[in-house]
């Protein structure tokens, strides 16, 4: 288990734990515009979770998610505001985030 004090320490980490691809969240699944890459949620795994509170508003809070995919042994991470996907994802990709919330 890993602990970090700051988002930025936690991407360190994994970037040189071979996280280095950027995800984007999309309405369906994970884009990685750096290598014209789209994940669908069937086609990605969730390694990692790092939750981040924002010290005076929870609007501020983050969470970082550590990806895999067996497609070209691609491993990357997306940073998203915590909740902020809810409205706006399909329900699969939606089932896929959450498991990892609770």
């Amino acid at each position: 288990m890993h602990v970090y004090d700051t988002i930025t320490s936690a991407l360190a980490d994994l970037d040189s734990r071979g996280y280095n691809l950027d995800f984007n969240l999309t309405a369906d699944g994970l884009e990685c515009k750096s290598i014209d890459l789209f994940l669908m949620p069937e086609e990605f795994e969730i390694e990692e979770v790092y939750r981040f509170e924002g010290m005076t508003d929870p609007a501020d809070s983050a969470v970082v998610y550590a990806i895999s995919s067996s497609l070209g042994s691609l491993k990357g991470v997306l940073v998203d505001g915590y909740g902020v996907y809810a409205e706006n994802v399909s329900p699969e990709l939606l089932d896929k985030l959450k498991i990892h919330h609770e």
